[in-house]
């Protein structure tokens, strides 16, 4: 079965044809990075003109790179949210109009289901259930994914993502965007100077807050330019990437072992962190644990991952008609 699949929930526009939820034919992705980057952040209008701009292009680039016709496609489907509402309606607009230009059926899907949905793609033999840990620039899920379709949510963060708080630390710095790689590349030359609050929120709980980290770091920051003390933001890098992953790992490590679950899965652009990678890696080592995450590719927003999330809502069936742009869309 193959899938088209459109991905535009924030300022990459993207495009995929893949097989049976697990081959990619494939996988264009138009980036507006350097054009958000002087703003430090994305500008939601701005992103929603680029993706007109690119959408035909990116679509059409898709079915000529997978080798197959229009009407070789099987199924149609788009992210419907979360995301800037501007963007989603793009790319649903385009995918809803090639569905019924071929004669085929358009489905809406989660994009937080395509993040899981990416491991599909790099692990052809990952099966659930398992633990997901979804980390990015706008979300942060701890989840528990019974099967393709049926994901329960346990924790997620209750101020800011923990890829927005690598932005905004990042700004803080002057170290530009987005963040989180540059961090990530520095933090292997720093040391861990300063400790940094790892905030646990109540006994038991799984959710996450990373506000008063970055308030934190900034603080810090801004104390020792007061003070005219020199910093290594080497030093701040690793520090500060410390915390954020005690948190994650700790949390994570927790509802793994009170589910009595072996396979952790990670998902969302901060899965590519390599900290947080080598992290996992060596409790797996440690706990007899299995950890997955995509190829880094597929970490970022991208529209095979959503195919795949297409292909597996599709084969539940029960999926409903009314697709529509909700930006506030949750698990």
């Amino acid at each position: 079965m193959k899938v088209l699949a459109i991905e535009s929930s924030c300022d990459e526009t993207a495009a995929s044809v893949v097989e049976d939820g697990r081959h990619i034919l494939s996988n264009v992705v138009a980036s507006q990075i350097k054009t958000h980057e002087k703003f430090g952040g994305v500008v939601p209008e701005i992103a929603s003109r680029q993706h007109v701009e690119a959408i035909n292009r990116v679509l059409f680039k898709a079915v000529e790179d997978a080798k197959i016709k229009p009407e070789d496609i099987d199924l149609v489907v788009a992210t419907m949210g979360p995301g800037l509402v501007g963007a989603l309606l793009i790319g649903l607009s385009a995918a809803k109009a090639f569905a019924y230009g071929i004669g085929r059926k358009f489905i809406g899907v989660n994009h937080i289901y395509g993040h899981v949905c990416a491991n599909y793609i790099t692990h052809k033999n990952l099966e659930p259930p398992f633990v997901g840990l979804i980390v990015s620039g706008g979300h942060t899920y701890l989840i528990k994914v019974n099967n393709y379709v049926d994901f329960e949510l346990i924790g997620r963060t209750r101020d800011d993502a923990c890829g927005e708080a690598y932005d905004k630390v990042a700004r803080a710095i002057g170290l530009g965007y987005p963040g989180g790689p540059i961090i990530d590349r520095l933090a292997t030359e720093g040391i861990e100077s300063v400790q940094f609050p790892r905030v646990m929120l109540e006994e038991g709980s799984y959710d996450f807050s990373f506000s008063g980290l970055k308030t934190a770091v900034i603080n810090y920051i801004h104390n020792k330019e007061q003070r005219n003390e020199e910093y290594r933001v080497e030093d701040i890098a690793k520090s500060f990437q410390n915390a954020v992953i005690d948190v994650l790992v700790d949390k994570t490590l927790r509802l793994a072992d009170e589910l009595n679950l072996n396979k952790i899965v990670l998902a969302g652009g901060v899965s590519a962190n390599s900290g947080l990678r080598s992290r996992f890696e060596e409790v797996a080592k440690k706990d007899n644990l299995e950890i997955y995450y995509p190829e880094l590719s597929l970490c970022t927003d991208n529209a095979a991952m959503i195919a795949s999330a297409g292909y597996y809502v599709h084969k539940r069936g029960d999926y409903g008609t009314r697709f529509y742009a909700n930006p506030n869309l949750s698990l």
